[in-house]
């Protein structure tokens, strides 16, 4: 049994160093893709404050041929399934390849509201070998919420997962 529980009064870096811990403990020896994303989900939701979702959208092929975000294990509302990667926050971080970080999503030009209560997103891309293979979505219904500290470090989480997930 595992039982990662931050301490509440870490700071952000120190909060995020942890986290990649946790993950690097739960994946390093775990070949499943869906089984290591499930575990950094919850972990995730366990390690950072105020969040309302928490979790993975993959790259795969759409119904029509051309590839497609597509729901991956995650903690929080049902979510949209389906995320062309021109559409949403999800979808520009997937289709750059850079890091989002909006402080208002209803400002944000095509946001798709999957929880009308997300008020505020990070998505982190993962690539592997030089392309996007996913990203990792953090929603909160606080404006604001996210700083560069938090875009800094999960961006390195999404570098450990690079080849587990």
């Amino acid at each position: 049994m595992y039982d990662f529980k931050p301490d509440d009064a870490l700071d952000t870096a120190e909060r995020y160093r942890q986290l990649c811990d946790a993950a690097d403990a739960l994946t390093s020896d775990e070949p499943d893709a869906v089984a290591n994303m499930a575990n950094v989900a919850a972990l995730m939701w366990e390690f950072l404050p105020d969040l309302n979702w928490a979790g993975f959208y993959r790259i795969a092929p759409a119904k029509s041929g051309a590839d497609e975000l597509v729901l991956g294990p995650f903690v929080g509302r049902p979510a949209c399934i389906r995320i062309p990667l021109d559409k949403g926050v999800c979808g520009a971080a997937a289709l750059s390849g850079e890091t989002q970080l909006v402080d208002d999503v209803h400002a944000f030009p095509g946001h798709i509201a999957c929880d009308a209560a997300s008020r505020s997103e990070l998505v982190v891309p993962v690539t592997r070998d030089g392309a996007v293979v996913g990203v990792i979505d953090l929603d909160s219904p606080s404006p604001g919420r996210f700083t560069d500290e938090d875009a800094s470090g999960l961006k390195k989480l999404a570098r450990l997962l690079s080849g587990r997930v």
